[in-house]
């Protein structure tokens, strides 16, 4: 969930919007159906699972091993004019049916990814307003579904990922304001942030990301991103900036601290004479939350990572275009650097195994290292991880 105050709500909506898709005859399932002009309502929905095996993780000191279904998503979106569209996505992450009849979830929810109401005038200015990704990096953007790799998650997270105080999974109540001018692209947006907590005066999170495509433009809803386009684009090459900050984002009510986060991250994919598609991905974080002692011991804090973070992706497409799916091998370098703590870092070699681009593929990838989304230092471990993802 998202706030404690805002549960019931969004837990009635997202209840009522499983019910609908459920009860909806079949061929209306991830189509589109128009009744009217400019008007229209899409359905669909995507799911990722996976088995996972930790060495000595159990807690017995053995080695763990799970079947987890890390996410369930339903969409729904449409058009009510010609300049206004709307839409409505839930999540159930980690999801388990619960003792009574029609729970779902975690603690029998589900909970709202996405609300927005979609202003769009021109490529050039559309605004957003609602429950949305804040503008932030690309893996953030990506989402788990448009990611390059698995895990993509391994470095420190901004405040809208900690599920608890100041959003949940990149999303925030708030508004973005949006466009593409010629090969430049832009989202600067202001959201609700950390509430309460250290948060006392109802201070506003500002966020922004700038990106410039020096070759073929990407193509993405909005103002989302993609980690690899598969080469169905042609030649990427895009750099971006990304802005957060917030005043008294981070500590206790208390303790209050100011956060500020600056994200340079880059893509390169290369379509090679074969039609084999190279796909190389950066990204360098740079995260100042101003935490005092006081508050790093108070249980009750916000606490946010403070220092800097890196990763690099390299990956390689082989077009066999006779065959059911593609193969694509990659690996992952990742590397978080706390200004107080110890130094961690992690290496990810996998598998994809792509059928349908995003909609469809399976993974299966080797992990070993200390780094997490914390940003501190974990147990240094090595991971198997054999996954799934669809969409439609």
């Amino acid at each position: 969930m998202i706030r404690e105050s805002k549960k019931p709500l969004w837990s009635l909506i997202g209840g009522c919007a499983l019910t609908l898709v459920l009860i909806m005859p079949s061929v209306w399932a991830a189509g589109t159906i128009e009744f009217g002009e400019n008007k229209s309502i899409s359905l669909g929905a995507g799911l990722r699972t996976a088995y996972t095996s930790f060495e000595d993780s159990a807690g017995s000191g053995d080695d763990s091993s799970d079947f987890d279904l890390q996410s369930l998503r339903l969409y729904v979106s449409g058009q009510i004019h010609k300049n206004v569209k709307f839409t409505f996505n839930t999540e159930c992450k980690g999801c388990v049916f619960g003792q009574d009849e029609g729970d779902i979830g975690n603690g029998g929810e589900v909970d709202v990814l996405d609300a927005i109401v979609q202003f769009e005038f021109s490529p050039e200015f559309n605004i957003w307003a609602g429950r949305m990704l804040t503008p932030a990096d690309r893996i953030e953007m990506n989402g788990p579904y448009y990611g390059l790799n698995w895990n993509q998650f391994t470095v420190p997270l901004l405040p809208s990922d900690q599920t608890g105080q100041a959003g949940l999974l990149g999303r925030d109540d708030g508004v973005t304001i949006w466009g593409t001018l010629n090969k430049f692209q832009y989202a600067v947006g202001a959201f609700d942030g950390v509430e309460g907590g250290p948060n006392q005066d109802d201070n506003i999170l500002l966020s922004a990301r700038f990106a410039y495509n020096f070759l073929n433009m990407e193509s993405n809803p909005g103002y989302y991103t993609s980690s690899t386009y598969y080469g169905g684009l042609g030649d990427i090459f895009t750099l971006a900036l990304s802005f957060q900050s917030q005043s008294d984002g981070t500590g206790t009510a208390t303790e209050a601290g100011d956060f500020d986060a600056v994200i340079l991250d880059a893509l390169f994919e290369k379509v090679l004479p074969n039609n084999d598609v190279l796909t190389l991905e950066a990204e360098l974080k740079s995260i100042d939350a101003d935490l005092s002692a006081a508050a790093l011991a108070d249980p009750s804090c916000f606490c946010l990572f403070d220092g800097d973070s890196s990763f690099f992706t390299a990956a390689y497409l082989f077009n066999n275009s006779e065959s059911f799916g593609r193969f694509q091998p990659y690996v992952r370098y990742t590397s978080n650097e706390p200004n107080a703590g110890a130094d961690s870092d992690l290496t990810e070699v996998g598998l994809n195994y792509i059928i349908d681009s995003h909609n469809l593929r399976l993974n299966i990838n080797w992990s070993s290292g200390d780094a997490n989304l914390t940003g501190a230092r974990g147990p240094d471990v090595d991971g198997l991880s054999i996954g799934f993802q669809i969409q439609i």
